[in-house]
């Protein structure tokens, strides 16, 4: 992944915000949107590609676009800045793989130690029952 590549890429869009802010709202285009061509990018390599368009699936358009926007700040360039932030957040920690698993034995000590409770359970509640005279 080529980090100048991938942000050369990258479309912005200033739209007006929303919600509370008075006047200024209605005048100032604040809100960035991001527009995001994975589909035709050239960044990534074809298995990272195909890896994104597994995991971002459910976030991209039915063009292969990913749309994110963000009206935090009443600043513009904030805002551009804190998008590129989390678009490239969303990239790297979706082209991140997990660990394998290795399965771990537990310790003879914590085995023991579940029996003798279970032992102990066992008995408390035989303690419980009613006496048999016979």
């Amino acid at each position: 992944m080529d980090k100048g590549q991938l942000i050369r890429e990258l479309q912005f869009k200033a739209v007006r915000s929303g919600g509370a802010g008075g006047q200024h709202v209605n005048k100032v285009s604040t809100k960035i949107e991001l527009t995001f061509d994975l589909v035709n990018s050239f960044a990534f390599l074809d298995t990272e590609k195909e890896r994104l368009l597994l995991k971002l699936k459910p976030r991209l358009t039915n063009n292969g676009l990913l749309l994110l926007q963000c009206d935090e700040t009443r600043s513009q360039h904030r805002n551009k800045e804190l998008i590129v932030l989390r678009f490239l957040d969303v990239i790297e920690s979706t082209l991140k793989t997990p660990k394998k698993r290795k399965r771990t034995k537990p310790s003879k000590a914590s085995v023991e130690k579940r029996l003798k409770t279970k032992k102990l359970a066992a008995q408390k509640k035989s303690g419980r029952k009613k006496p048999n005279f016979e």
